[in-house]
């Protein structure tokens, strides 16, 4: 498969983009009243810390296979952003 420069640039925005919001999203919820409950934390804290752990992991996952694609489609020669030759029509 080959994904060019303009996707692989989408997929390192998405991963920095799910870094610079689910951190601060992560800070509030421990600010949040819900978050403890006599100094213990409460399952609203651990289902959200969950949820920004499972994010911060897919965005990071996502990232990575955007810088790799990144540098594959650097060296790779093949035109960026083209379409590639169209299949004969003969199924051949």
């Amino acid at each position: 498969m080959v994904i060019t420069r303009r996707w692989a640039a989408f997929l390192m925005a998405v991963g920095v983009w799910t870094w610079v919001i689910w951190p601060r999203f992560g800070l509030a919820i421990y600010r949040d009243d819900r978050s403890f409950d006599g100094g213990t934390p409460t399952s609203f804290l651990w289902v959200h810390a969950l949820l920004i752990a499972a994010s911060l992991t897919i965005g990071t996952v996502v990232g990575v296979l955007g810088v790799r694609a990144w540098r594959a489609a650097r060296g790779s020669g093949v035109p960026q952003n083209r379409p590639g030759p169209a299949a004969p029509k003969n199924g051949r």
